[in-house]
């Protein structure tokens, strides 16, 4: 009898975590470029503008994410009081990190094409060629999954900070004490099947519609599209 306890198959596991490293880097790095952009240097200050995956890591996070399929990388501190308009530069620099998820989703899409549309696959082995495929559509849909999960509206997800800057300040100081209630009812919604299936199961569906969407721009492009 074999046991795993890892959220993913234990084969996929260097994989996933390659692409966890990638996808937590350049979220990261996402946010604290916006910020720094805009005028706040607290993050190049704390040394978040950088691509170096160590700087982002949150070991904790990850093995959360390999064991449950759920973590987090080391956020990154801003200061909004900085920005020139810190309510719609605050938006920018919070959907920075999900959309970067997104953007690299469909890149890795793109460039698997490309990589077999120039031949690149041609003459490996059955086992390199597998490999390539199994990283490519982990990254593509690790990262839509990235994508989704950090635009739901609970703390301290990036979907609430967004929301914070949305609605007018009377609303946000009646649910600021609410806050960790409101971190706890997301950890029910993931952890209990029956209410994570008519909570967080639609939001995570559409993982489906996203990965259709970029593989059919795949198709017109290369003719061709990838299943996952």
């Amino acid at each position: 009898m074999s046991w795993n306890f890892f959220a993913y198959p234990l084969e996929e596991m260097p994989f996933v975590f390659l692409v966890l490293l990638i996808g937590f880097t350049v979220h990261e790095f996402a946010h604290a470029y916006f910020a720094d952009r805009f005028g706040d240097p607290t993050p190049r200050s704390m040394g978040r503008l950088t691509l170096n995956p160590r700087v982002h890591l949150d070991l904790l996070g990850m093995i959360f994410f390999l064991l449950v399929g759920i973590g987090w990388a080391k956020p990154v501190l801003v200061n909004r009081s900085h920005f020139k308009k810190p309510r719609l530069m605050g938006i920018i620099v919070s959907l920075a990190g999900p959309l970067s998820n997104l953007v690299l989703a469909f890149v890795s899409l793109i460039l698997f094409y490309a990589l077999i549309r120039m031949g690149a696959l041609t003459g490996t082995s059955q086992g390199v060629s597998l490999a390539i495929q199994l990283f490519f559509t982990r990254m593509v849909l690790m990262n839509i999954f990235l994508f989704i999960l950090n635009l739901i509206p609970f703390p301290p997800l990036d979907g609430y900070r967004i929301v914070e800057d949305l609605l007018p300040r009377r609303i946000m100081m009646k649910i600021k004490p609410y806050e960790q209630w409101l971190f706890y009812a997301i950890l029910l919604m993931f952890f209990i099947p029956p209410i994570r299936r008519v909570t967080l199961g639609p939001i995570f569906a559409l993982q489906g519609p996203i990965f259709e969407a970029f593989d059919s721009v795949a198709k017109l492009m290369f003719g061709a599209g990838l299943r996952a």
